[in-house]
C-alpha cells in the first residue's frame, strides 16, 4: 500500500508500452487496455479513502522535497483520479466495440492519456506538472486524428498549434518561476513566494499570469476556447468522451497554482488571479451558451455544454469561498460524466442515423428503438440544463446559493440560469429535429449496440447517483475544500517528508 499513489501513473504507462510492442491480436490488445483502465476504478477509490485520513506524499526514489519528485495525494487529487477512472471505463467499453480498430494504435494512446492525466492531477511540481501536460498533449492529438478525415486534421492541427504555442508559455512562466525562487517544488516555492523581496514580486507576478494564460487555454476560457468546440467535435465519440476531462485539468491547475502559491498568504501576489477569473468565466458562460444554440451537429453542441460548464465552474473559483468550491467540485463531477455520456450517445446516433444524416440537426430516418434512445437523450439533457432531480439541480442550486447576495449574486443567478434556459432550448430543439422530425424512411445505418449503450448508461446513472449520495459526498466536498482554502496544510505534509524504505509516505 506504500507504494499506491504511483500506481495510477505506473500502470498506464507499462499497459501502453506493452500495447505498443505486444504482436497479439487485437482481441488481446482489448482484453489488455480494458484490464489496465478497469484497474484505474479501485486504485482511485483506495486513494480516495487515504486522502480522507491525510495528505500522502511519495517520494520517487527516496530523494526528499524540495529536490526530489514528490506525488502528493490530497482530497481534491484523489477524487479527480476516480472523476477520470470512471469516465474512462465508459469510453474504453465503447471503444473496444469497433471505434478502436479506424486507426493504429489507439490502446496504446489511450493508456499514455491517462497517464498524463492521472500524473497532471498527482505532481507535486511545476515542471512534472508541464511534462504530464506535454504527455496529454501528444497523447490527445494522435486520438484526435484516430481515424483520420479532413475535418479531424484541420481540428487536429488548430489544437496542436494552439497547445504547442502554451506548452511554450507554460515553459517560460516555470524557467522565470524556477530562477527568481530557486525551486519547482510547488510547497517549497509557496514558502519563498511568501517571504518574496519587493523587488522580485514584479517578475514572479508576470510569470504567475502567464501561467493562468497557459491554464486558461487548456480550460478552453475566454477568449481562447475557440479551438475546443471544433476539436471536440471532430473527435470519434470514445475520445470526445476522455476529452471531457481535460479541461478539468486547466480547472485543476487553476485551483491547485492559486490557491497554495498565490493564495491568500502569498503577500503582494495574495489571490492574484481572483479579479480575472470572474469576468472570464461569466463572459464563457454566455459565449459558450450562445455557442450551444448556434450549433448545427449534436457533437458541437455537446462541445459548447462543455464551454458552459467551463465558465460556471470558474465563476464557482472566482468567488472563492469553501462553499462556492464545494459547488464547484460537485458540479465538476457531473459535468464531467453526463457530456461524457452525451458524447457517447452523439456516437450511437451517428451510427445508426448513417453517414449521410450522422449527427447534423436535421430531419432524418425514423429511428430504432426511439423509446430508448430518446429517453436516454431527455435524461441527459436535463441532467445538463439543470433539471430536478438529476445532479445538474443540485450543483447548480449548490453554486447559486454560494453567491450571497448583492452584484456578484445578481450576475451570477442571472447568467447560470440564463444559460441554462439557452442549453434548454438547444437541446428541445435537437431533441425534436431526431426524434420528432422523422421521415418515412427506415435509418439505414447500424443498429443500436447494446454495449455502447451500456457505456452511456453507465456514466447516466451517475447523475442520480450523485443525488443519492449527496450527503457523504458533500461532506467529503466541504473537508476537500476547506482543505484547498488552508494550504499551511499541504505545505506541511511534503516538506516534512523524512526518508523511510520505499520511498513513501
Amino acid at each position: 500500500m506504500s507504494h499506491l499513489p504511483i500506481l495510477p501513473v505506473l500502470v498506464p504507462m507499462f499497459a501502453g508500452a506493452l500495447l505498443l510492442v505486444l504482436g497479439a491480436s487485437m482481441d488481446t490488445k482489448r482484453a489488455l487496455s480494458l484490464l489496465a483502465t478497469f484497474l484505474q476504478i479501485p486504485l482511485a477509490a483506495m486513494l480516495v479513502v487515504e486522502a480522507g485520513q491525510g495528505i500522502g506524499v511519495y517520494a520517487l526514489g527516496n530523494w526528499m522535497p524540495p529536490f526530489g519528485i514528490v506525488l502528493v495525494v490530497d482530497r481534491l487529487s484523489a477524487l479527480l483520479l476516480l472523476v477520470t477512472a470512471i469516465l474512462a471505463a465508459a469510453a474504453i467499453i465503447y471503444a473496444v466495440r469497433g471505434d478502436d480498430a479506424a486507426g493504429r494504435n489507439f490502446h496504446p494512446l489511450f493508456q499514455f492519456q491517462l497517464m498524463g492525466i492521472n500524473g497532471a492531477f498527482l505532481t507535486g511540481d511545476l515542471f512534472n506538472l508541464f511534462v504530464f501536460f506535454e504527455v496529454l498533449l501528444i497523447s490527445s492529438y494522435a486520438l484526435l486524428l484516430h481515424g483520420a478525415g479532413s475535418a479531424r486534421v484541420r481540428s487536429g492541427l488548430h489544437y496542436l498549434l494552439l497547445n504547442l504555442t502554451g506548452s511554450a508559455l507554460f515553459l517560460i512562466a516555470v524557467g522565470t518561476l524556477y530562477g527568481v525562487t530557486g525551486t519547482l517544488n510547488m510547497a517549497d516555492m509557496a514558502l519563498r513566494v511568501r517571504e518574496l523581496d519587493p523587488a522580485d514580486a514584479p517578475l514572479v507576478g508576470a510569470a504567475g499570469m502567464l501561467l493562468l494564460v497557459v491554464f486558461g487555454l487548456k480550460t478552453a476560457v475566454f477568449p481562447l476556447y475557440f479551438w475546443l468546440p471544433r476539436a471536440y467535435a471532430a473527435a470519434g465519440a470514445p475520445v470526445a468522451a476522455l476529452f471531457a476531462i481535460m479541461t478539468k485539468v486547466g480547472l485543476y491547475s487553476i485551483l491547485r497554482v492559486y490557491t497554495l502559491i498565490f493564495g491568500a498568504d502569498a503577500g503582494a501576489l495574495a489571490n492574484m488571479a481572483l479579479s480575472w477569473l470572474w469576468p472570464l468565466a461569466l463572459v464563457t458562460l454566455l459565449l459558450g451558451a450562445i455557442g450551444a444554440l448556434a450549433a448545427s451537429t449534436l457533437s458541437s453542441l455537446t462541445a459548447y455544454l462543455v464551454v458552459v460548464s467551463v465558465g460556471t465552474m470558474l465563476a464557482g473559483l472566482a468567488i472563492g469561498t469553501a462553499e462556492s468550491l464545494q459547488a464547484t467540485l460537485f458540479y465538476l463531477m457531473h459535468s464531467t460524466w453526463i457530456t461524457g455520456a452525451l458524447f457517447l450517445l452523439t456516437g450511437i446516433l451517428q451510427r445508426v442515423r448513417g453517414p449521410r444524416f450522422s449527427a447534423r440537426l436535421i430531419a432524418g430516418p425514423q429511428l430504432p428503438h426511439p423509446m430508448l434512445l430518446g429517453g436516454v437523450f431527455f435524461l441527459i439533457a436535463m441532467s445538463i440544463v439543470g433539471l430536478p432531480p438529476l445532479s445538474g439541480f443540485l450543483g447548480k442550486l449548490l453554486l447559486l446559493g454560494s453567491a450571497g447576495q448583492g452584484v456578484t449574486a445578481a450576475w451570477l443567478y442571472t447568467l447560470v440560469l440564463g444559460s441554462g434556459l439557452l442549453g434548454l432550448v438547444a437541446l428541445s430543439r435537437a431533441g425534436s429535429t431526431l426524434f420528432w422530425r422523422q421521415s418515412d424512411q427506415a435509418a439505414t445505418g447500424e443498429p443500436v449496440d447494446g454495449a455502447r449503450m451500456g457505456a452511456v448508461l453507465l456514466l447516466l446513472a451517475a447523475s442520480p447517483a450523485l443525488v443519492v449520495m449527496a450527503g457523504p459526498l458533500l461532506s467529503y466536498l466541504a473537508q476537500t475544500a476547506e482543505q484547498l482554502l488552508m494550504p499551511q496544510l499541504y505545505i506541511d505534509a511534503v516538506l516534512s517528508l523524512q526518508p523511510i524504505a520505499g520511498g513513501a509516505q
